[in-house]
């Protein structure tokens, strides 16, 4: 180990920094232990739905144009499909983002005098205008689609008296999302959404549940789908992708749902059936294939990061022992120098761009400044190495990914570097 000490300090990490964190993670090896069994599981389950499906070489060929007859895209989909144990799978590369994905999902199955319902508070920042709750133009609301939210009570459990008053002739699709988003509740497990979903589903069994499923997959052994999800639907630029995937999103679920979703991304009357796969289907597949290895070392540094800063006397959600059922963890500073030192050492961290500084703007889609640190290979993808968080109170970062447990631990230990050397915490 005096080799690796001595390229970490090289590497700008000093040997008190260096010292705490071998603390830390001496005392994980149990967590990362069930971490390893749960990738394992997953990974199996992956490969079976590969195989059942007969994937080939050719699947891997580009198509162009109208994409007809895509046999590598309907194949991805029947093992997404298996994968989540769903009807049906919408897998594409049209899809720009997560909440394009939820947006598709949304406007396929909304119609004008229908409302949507999230019993788990305010949704992530970009889906406000999605919604129309910010203005924007082309939201659910101008096409007369209403929206109504029950808030988590203050221990983060769910407002079930307040949900079914909420629930009415007009509900026709609930949205729940499983990540805490720029919030500090906790994430909601795959358990407690099966719980929800059951109990809106003995009120209004014809309700459409829809999971955002964005930062969850393969962290449990089961997804939302396997609860009573209608719908699920995520990113390939975050855990499913496998840091593989250049662009995509998913949606997964009953096949009326996603065929409804399908004629709302391509147009009535083509649906599926259009949508070339212009060669990212290697990347695609076998970035599904890395995906629970992947989710797993991401995991063990969003575990490590948790203890790091517990033990270091800062707020963090989840805590060091909690169960995990995403991929993020929280650390609230209570001061933008926190939150701005933090993001500043992830990207000294990176492998692209490691030399850039990066600094609060005004991002499209969200309402304060947010600092973004993401020396990616993919841009925007969550599930390499990065943090992000909104420079207003109670000044929190969000920290995610890496694609390999070494370099999440890394990317943690740069970034309490970078607080001590601004004076913001004492060894």
């Amino acid at each position: 180990m005096r080799e690796t000490d001595a390229l970490y300090q090289e590497m700008g990490i000093s040997q008190q920094v260096l010292a705490f964190g071998a603390q830390v993670e001496a005392e994980l090896k149990e967590r990362f232990d069930a971490i390893e069994e749960n990738v394992e599981y997953n990974q199996m389950k992956v490969l079976h739905a590969m195989q059942k499906n007969r994937v080939e070489a050719a699947c891997f060929a580009a198509t162009s144009g109208y994409g007809y007859n895509d046999l590598g895209r309907d194949k991805l989909e029947a093992v997404y499909a298996d994968v989540f144990h769903t009807e049906a799978a919408l897998v594409r590369p049209q899809i720009a983002c997560g909440t394009h994905a939820l947006a598709v999902a949304l406007s396929g199955n909304l119609r004008p005098g229908d409302e949507l319902l999230s019993p788990v508070g305010k949704p992530y920042d970009t889906l406000e205008e999605v919604i129309g709750i910010r203005p924007s133009i082309g939201s659910l609301a101008e096409y007369g689609v209403s929206y109504r939210q029950v808030d988590l009570l203050e221990d983060g459990s769910f407002d079930y008296p307040a949900i079914e008053k909420a629930l009415n002739e007009r509900t026709r699709l609930v949205t729940i999302q499983r990540s805490k988003g720029y919030q500090t509740r906790p994430t909601l497990s795959v358990k407690r959404i099966g719980e929800l979903i059951a109990f809106i589903k003995e009120r209004k069994p014809h309700v459409i549940c829809m999971v955002d499923n964005c930062y969850g997959e393969f962290v449990e052994p089961i997804e939302p789908t396997d609860v009573g999800a209608d719908l699920c639907v995520g990113s390939l630029i975050k855990n499913p992708g496998g840091g593989l995937a250049p662009i995509g999103g998913y949606i997964a679920g009953k096949e009326a749902y996603v065929e409804r979703a399908a004629y709302r991304l391509t147009s009535p009357g083509l649906g599926r059936e259009v949508g070339a796969s212009l060669g990212v289907m290697t990347s695609f597949y076998q970035g599904l294939f890395l995906a629970p290895t992947v989710v797993g070392g991401a995991l063990k540094g969003a575990v490590f990061a948790a203890n790091l800063y517990e033990n270091l006397g800062f707020p963090v959600v989840p805590n060091g022992s909690e169960s995990r059922h995403d991929i993020i963890q929280a650390v609230t500073f209570g001061n933008p120098e926190g939150v701005i030192a933090f993001c500043k050492g992830i990207q000294a961290a990176a492998p692209v761009d490691s030399y850039v500084t990066p600094e609060p703007w005004a991002m499209p889609g969200y309402d304060s400044d947010v600092i973004m640190a993401a020396g990616a290979f993919v841009q925007g993808s969550s599930i390499e190495l990065s943090a992000d968080g909104p420079i207003k109170p109670p000044y929190a970062v969000y920290f995610q990914g890496g694609l390999t447990w070494q370099h999440a631990k890394f990317g943690i230990l740069m970034s309490m570097q970078k607080l001590y050397e601004a004076g913001l915490v004492k060894l």
